[in-house]
């Protein structure tokens, strides 16, 4: 006679570790909030609640992995998803101090 495991129910498995729902917003608002000088960061290896999709060109896939490596050898692995999470951190950055004589807004110009 064959013998049933019971698994446990996906709710179990993927419930909240920290008991105060205040916490995790905490933690969020701090991974996005700016330094003290004003500066922006990229949030790092924290967990992101929030998802967006962005399509690139197979080029410029490429060039982000090539990127990824570089660092890498340099002994910086970081994944894809952080490197590009830290280039938007820069990018806004840039925007804030700069204004309309940002970088981002040089490129995103109608030419």
């Amino acid at each position: 006679m064959p013998r049933r495991v019971s698994m446990p129910a996906a709710d179990d498995l993927f419930r909240p570790t920290d008991d105060t729902p205040r916490a995790a917003e905490d933690k969020r608002r701090l991974a996005a909030a700016p330094e003290p000088d004003g500066t922006r960061r990229a949030s790092g290896r924290v967990r992101h609640d929030e998802k967006m999709t962005v399509y690139v060109t197979a080029g410029e896939l490429l060039d982000l992995e090539e990127a990824r490596l570089a660092l890498r050898r340099r002994g910086l692995a970081v994944d894809r998803g952080r490197l590009v999470r830290a280039a938007i951190a820069m990018a806004l950055a840039d925007l804030d101090e700069h204004g309309d004589e940002a970088e981002l807004v040089r490129r995103l110009a109608p030419e």
